[in-house]
């Protein structure tokens, strides 16, 4: 390659990137339709209107497991003001959680651990809450084919109104207990954990009627659009539904719908196993049935506000003088890459980084890896950029061998450009030849840019869905390094590295509009990466300065063989 096209290449590559992050951002506010979910043979019955129990909305019919379903009937209406109820809270090693003894809901999640700024050290996230501007709620409860057992509008009772985890207990129950008019008794239990932001959900349905019941379990996730901490300038991430489905095949896939296409695009899904789980950026709250039971999923806009995401499990037949239990889990909490496939297949996939999955994992495992032996982020970061650089040592070798022997033989290139004139095929077969006899190859020095590209593209998906680098602390004034650096003092040291690689390669523009725009590239990226995450600056500084560091190096060998680029 000469050093004309090095250089038109280089400029493309500093265009995909930013084509490629506005592609990215365009895909976001209007994505691909998803493709009609496929219905299962044991399918559960279709989903009504999300249950939004403000107004009073109609839950849906249970699936069929043991008979076929009758239609679905309206919950008790509630009135405008909501009817006098208890908060029981809940502390773990992991939580500070309020329930509410009306519906057993889960009003409130605050994750221990996770401040909600770096300036707000001792505000933690509230991943669940339900103020008015931040609602997002956990509700639960039993359905009959001919009405609600135990609903989200149903007051229940408690013995306690506090629960701590105590020192040494690996887990504590909060039981909650509902009696009805015609003899059915329900006992709700959620398990919390130590170590753990998985949450045990057991509906325990006692019969002690003359009748047969049927029932099932539902769960719904409820909540507005509103963020959850805070979120990188300039750079929208994913909000929205996300879905483990079946295929017709029998393997599951992960399917993401953003809120706003939910009008449009609603999730009735009826299968075996899976789960629904609802993302915001770093954090994901999931419902996850039982693996072989069938189930309906819907998410759909609420009739009253924001958008619900609902599970329904197979219906159960509790004879009279008998008891059934029904079990569901939670996962309330941040997407930790390491745990979430050991809780259910395919939850790992909620850390989504796109078609560049293969490669960016990889990376990830590298980066957490060189984490644990240095206990710095920032420094895993620089250590990773000496791998990938070591890796591709041999390429930029290349790089520079090629680019001096295209410089070499850059006179015979010429002579036969006037030797065969217009007959183009003659002069590429005379050049390739020549090529061929001299033992180089003239597009070499593209391959370390073509590799190192989605390498850069990888790595900032990996530093912007990783919750593990979320205001991680490197040194001095750099303590987040998935927020940009806030005096910009990495991103103008880039813009010196890039420019010091320009100098010392020693190559000069024949073209004044090349030479113009070469020259106020390290500009224009500086201003550019000057909103990037502190992560991916540090990367793409380092790889500069060891590319610096290689490019004398391999200038040297080459002069002593005879041989410079400059």
């Amino acid at each position: 390659m000469s050093t004309i096209e090095s250089r038109r290449f280089a400029l493309l590559v500093a265009s995909g990137v930013i084509l490629f992050l506005s592609y990215q951002a365009w895909k976001k506010d209007f994505p691909d339709a998803p493709p009609p979910a496929a219905t299962q043979a044991a399918a559960p019955a279709t989903l009504a209107t999300p249950v939004a129990p403000a107004e009073g909305d109609k839950l849906p019919s249970p699936p069929a497991a043991l008979a076929a379903p009758t239609a679905a009937t309206a919950l008790p209406e509630r009135v405008a003001s909501e009817p006098k109820s208890q908060r029981v809270s809940v502390e773990t090693d992991r939580y500070r959680v309020e329930l509410s003894t009306l519906g057993g809901d889960i009003r409130r999640v605050e994750l221990k651990g996770y401040p909600l700024a770096k300036a707000l050290p001792d505000k933690n996230v509230d991943l669940l809450d339900d103020q008015p501007n931040r609602w997002f709620v956990v509700q639960s409860g039993l359905v009959t084919p001919t009405g609600p057992i135990a609903s989200h509008t149903d007051s229940y009772t408690t013995a306690a109104t506090s629960y701590r985890l105590a020192d040494g207990a690996d887990h504590i129950d909060v039981p909650l207990e509902l009696q009805t008019s015609d003899g059915l008794r329900v006992r709700k239990v959620y398990r919390f954990s130590r170590g753990s932001y998985v949450i045990g959900l057991q509906h325990k349905l006692v019969n002690a009627g003359t009748t047969a019941v049927s029932a099932s379990p539902y769960v719904q996730l409820w909540r507005t659009a509103f963020a959850v901490g805070e979120e990188p300038p300039f750079m929208k991430t994913f909000t929205g539904l996300g879905l483990y489905e079946k295929k017709t095949s029998g393997s599951y896939r992960f399917r993401k719908v953003a809120y706003d296409d939910l009008a449009d695009e609603p999730v009735d899904l009826k299968q075996t196993g899976g789960w629904l789980a609802m993302l915001q950026h770093y954090f994901v709250v999931a419902v996850i049935p039982p693996a072989d039971e069938a189930a309906s999923f819907a998410g759909k806009p609420s009739t009253t506000r924001g958008f619900v995401g609902q599970y329904i499990g197979a219906s159960q037949e509790i004879p009279a003088a008998s008891e059934k239990n029904f079990d569901t889990r939670l996962y309330i909490g941040p997407k930790l890459q390491q745990s979430l496939a050991a809780i259910a297949p395919g939850l790992e996939l909620t850390v989504d980084y796109g078609i560049l999955t293969p490669l960016a994992e990889p990376l990830f495992w590298l980066l957490d890896w060189f984490h644990k032996l240095t206990k710095n982020w920032g420094l895993a970061i620089i250590l990773l950029t000496f791998a990938v650089k070591l890796a591709m040592f041999k390429l930029s070798e290349a790089q520079y061998r090629g680019m001096a022997k295209m410089k070499k033989y850059a006179p015979r290139i010429q002579e036969l450009k006037e030797r065969y004139g217009d007959d183009r095929e003659r002069m590429q077969k005379a050049m390739m030849e020549m090529y061929k006899k001299e033992k180089f190859n003239p597009l070499a020095g593209c391959w370390p840019i073509l590799v190192q590209f989605p390498v850069f593209i990888a790595l900032y998906w990996v530093l912007l869905e990783s919750v593990e680098l979320r205001q991680a602390d490197f040194f001095l004034w750099l303590n987040d390094l998935s927020a940009p650096d806030p005096y910009f003092v990495l991103p103008v040291l880039f813009g010196i590295s890039m420019w010091a690689q320009q100098k010392l390669s020693g190559q000069v523009m024949t073209d004044p509009m090349q030479q113009r725009v070469m020259s106020i590239m390290p500009v224009m990226l500086t201003a550019f990466f000057a909103f990037f995450p502190v992560g991916l600056v540090l990367y793409w500084l380092v790889s500069n300065l060891i590319g610096i560091a290689q490019q004398w190096y391999i200038t040297r060998k080459l002069e002593k063989e005879g041989l410079s680029h400059r």
